[in-house]
């Protein structure tokens, strides 16, 4: 279950942002689905070369956002919530907005010229899809 997850040390994240990161995005693409069992720490610090202490406070941060749930002496799963997926789904088109209206700001676009290019590599994209 640990397959999959690619902590870099040139990132200039730190690893358990890097932790947090990965794993939301497994939820999210589904390849991790509710109610799944997450790598213990121990096993998921092996894997990754990091310390316990950094899984620790990834898997905490995960618990506080809901998207996981820990259980004495069981281990920590993926939450069992029917919107949690629609919740995240939301926040990384949230963040992917954000980035297009920071780079729309640094090229002085509009919000007409915004609208207008969004809607016209809308249009290209249905007409390759067809």
């Amino acid at each position: 279950m640990t397959e999959g997850l690619f902590l870099s040390q040139t990132d200039s994240r730190p690893m358990y942002l890097q932790i947090i990161e990965q794993i939301r995005l497994k939820i999210l693409a589904g390849d991790w689905s509710d109610g799944q069992a997450l790598p213990s720490i121990r096993e998921l610090a092996a894997a990754t070369s990091v310390s316990v202490i950094t899984v620790k406070r990834a898997y905490l941060e995960l618990e506080h956002q809901g998207l996981i749930v820990t259980r004495q002496g069981r281990g920590s799963f993926v939450a069992d919530a029917r919107a949690l997926h629609q919740d995240l789904r939301r926040i990384e088109l949230e963040k992917a907005i954000e980035s297009l209206l920071d780079i729309a700001t640094r090229l002085e676009l509009s919000d007409k010229e915004l609208v207008s290019w969004v809607k016209e590599l809308q249009e290209k994209r249905k007409k390759k899809t067809k």
